[in-house]
């Protein structure tokens, strides 16, 4: 084959991906980073029970196809039934198929304008048209999506709550009264990744079969099982059986399954994590108003950090940050570029992160 005999609209994509690795970014400097803060890790780590489980898996088999266990057991924990869940390989992975499944080329889609990139990664991927609505004073603005959704007649409306990059959060109420303006043919796609990090009553509390919204979760955040890569998604029978038309029916591994499943079953480790986060939160609040920053309110595993001037500024900070071997990282749209986004670590990387800050900011030529 003399050349690839790649699709039209392959052709036409960058060959791009959505985040740079800190892997990568240390292999440019050479270096490891001595306080990994960017990615948005749970870096207090899984229950010692799933770590434990996930050792003693025998890995000669594959993954159960259905994800039968693990299913049962996130069903009893939401209230639902088996057939509401639908595990995937992480909500990266749930996104993609809820793409296929709904988007063609130029059907109409709308998100954020800086909103989680990956969605978008993966409508461009199956030709979809994006449109994007602006942030509302840095949060997501849930009847301007839908507005926008019922002005381009849009398959699919993308809103995480809470959000990332900004860490802010509506009531779970005060969404579903916006989803009364929802158009009758727009599936909400709710990204509810940081939801055990945030208050209660942030939760969607309509129930898990309504069919006008499917709700995404991970044990990528609070549960601390990033590496495992496992997802779920909430939502009526019908539409969780038609990912069967198109997922990886072995895209689980056997591990992952056991250790989520042991994960969900120890909340009384998630209760401590979950302290743990809130304590981290305040550090990184504190360290940002001691070098004359706004830290943002958060109802995530993270904060944004205002840095008081523009995007050029926020990127030097960054950048001064990174040289000094702190991995952070920061929204990529205006007006939210003017920020830094710093993940919740343990005492001694926010040690780290607080020496390093004063210079950073000195480097970007703050006063």
């Amino acid at each position: 084959m003399t050349h690839l005999r790649l699709t039209p609209l392959a052709q036409s994509l960058p060959a791009t991906v959505p985040f740079v690795g800190p892997e990568t970014q240390e292999r440019a400097r050479d270096a490891a980073f001595d306080a990994r803060l960017g990615a948005n890790e749970n870096v207090f780590g899984p229950s010692p029970r799933a770590i434990h489980t996930m050792a003693e898996t025998p890995q000669w088999m594959y993954g159960d196809p259905e994800s039968h266990d693990l299913r049962a057991a996130l069903a009893a924990h939401h209230g639902c039934t088996a057939d509401n869940i639908m595990v995937g390989e992480g909500i990266d992975g749930l996104l993609g198929y809820i793409v296929r499944l709904m988007v063609g080329a130029g059907d109409a889609v709308v998100t954020s304008a800086g909103a989680y990139p990956t969605f978008n990664y993966h409508v461009a991927g199956f030709g979809g048209a994006l449109h994007t609505v602006p942030y509302t004073d840095d949060h997501e603005d849930p009847a301007a999506l839908f507005a926008k959704a019922a002005e381009v007649d849009a398959k699919l409306v993308y809103l995480a709550n809470p959000d990332n990059p900004m860490g802010s959060h509506s009531t779970g109420e005060d969404i579903a009264k916006a989803m009364e303006e929802l158009p009758a043919n727009t599936l909400l796609v709710l990204d509810e990744a940081y939801v055990e990090c945030a208050p209660e009553g942030t939760a969607l509390p309509l129930p898990a079969d309504d069919p006008r919204v499917i709700r995404m979760r991970t044990f990528s955040k609070a549960y601390g099982l990033a590496g495992a890569r496992v997802g779920y998604a909430i939502g009526h029978p019908d539409l969780i059986k038609a990912f069967h038309k198109v997922r990886n029916h072995f895209g689980m591994n056997r591990a992952a399954q056991a250790g989520a499943l042991a994960a969900v079953q120890d909340q009384a480790y998630l209760a401590q994590v979950q302290q743990q986060i809130a304590n981290a939160r305040d550090r990184i609040a504190q360290i940002a108003r001691d070098n004359g920053l706004t830290p943002l309110p958060s109802a995530t595993n993270f904060v944004t950090i205002n840095c008081g001037h523009d995007g050029v500024f926020a990127k030097a900070v960054l950048d001064g940050l990174i040289s000094r071997g702190i991995f952070v990282r920061m929204p990529f749209v205006a007006p939210q570029n003017r920020c830094i986004r710093v993940s919740c670590g343990t005492p001694e990387m926010l040690d780290a992160f607080a020496k390093a800050l004063p210079a950073a900011l000195a480097d970007a030529g703050k006063a």
